[in-house]
């Protein structure tokens, strides 16, 4: 049976989501909390990366189960087990073809930087003692809803296929006495949000332009864009499936469970 578990996450201790040999990644705990429980080999994939101290409020990822689960039950079972950084909010039952990544549609980002130093937001936003110029981050911001290809803001030598994506929004806002930078788009590129952050703060401190921001986007060079913006300010905040998709993978679902055993005691 396959389930979608939403999940979400404090990144300040990891190494990103995906499992790695040498290092502690979200995946990783995930996987050896949910085995503990069901004694089978468990293998969960994600919408997507995150990178390492990167967070997420929302991240989606299935995995089968020869058997089936009552979600409610499961939910207080695993949290028992998760450290507590880690939190099993919901459980969606699906179809055995759905698939968390390629499902997916569009994801948002929340990139979040305090302007007032903060010893309890240390771990979760940029700390900035000047406040940037945000009507000019603002205007190079809205340039990338007019570019597709965003080779300038990729990783060196990274093992994507192509560099275009679609970017829906980009803005930032003021909070109090926090600037919150929202980006949505179908896909991004591995380090892409950090740094579109960290070249718009360019343009916010005054060294490069509104001008120059968007001919860096057309350069397709990443040496032209700023350096990355601290991995501590960014969250992964939503990920969206097309209209109706949980209501009708859930048919899915019912429609196979004839004859299945339950895993739950």
């Amino acid at each position: 049976m396959r389930y979608f578990l939403h999940i979400s996450y404090n990144g300040t201790r990891y190494n990103g989501w995906q499992l790695q040999p040498n290092a502690l990644g979200v995946q990783q705990v995930l996987n050896e909390s949910l085995q503990k429980i069901y004694q089978v080999g468990i293998n969960t994939i994600g919408s997507g990366r995150t990178d390492t101290g990167v967070h997420a409020s929302e991240q989606l990822v299935h995995l089968d189960l020869p058997f089936q689960l009552k979600p409610e039950e499961t939910i207080f079972r695993i949290n028992k087990i998760l450290p507590k950084d880690i939190a099993l909010n919901k459980i969606y039952e699906v179809g055995p073809e759905a698939h968390a990544r390629f499902d997916a549609i569009a994801r948002t980002y929340e990139y979040r930087i305090s302007l007032q130093k903060n010893p309890f937001l240390a771990d979760f936003a940029y700390y900035l003692s000047r406040k940037p110029d945000v009507d000019k981050m603002n205007e190079a911001a809205k340039l990338l809803l007019g570019f597709q290809d965003f080779t300038a803001f990729s990783k060196v030598k990274g093992d994507t296929k192509h560099y275009n994506c679609h970017i829906y929004e980009a803005f930032w806002k003021r909070e109090n006495d926090l600037l919150i930078f929202t980006i949505k788009a179908n896909r991004f590129l591995r380090g892409m949000v950090r740094l579109v952050v960290g070249t718009l703060l360019s343009v916010g401190k005054g060294r490069i332009s509104v001008t120059d921001f968007g001919n860096i986007i057309k350069s397709q060079d990443r040496s032209k864009a700023s350096g990355a913006a601290p991995a501590e300010g960014l969250f992964l905040t939503k990920v969206e499936y097309p209209e109706g998709y949980f209501e009708e993978q859930k048919k899915l679902f019912y429609s196979q469970i004839s004859n299945m055993p339950t895993g739950e005691s």
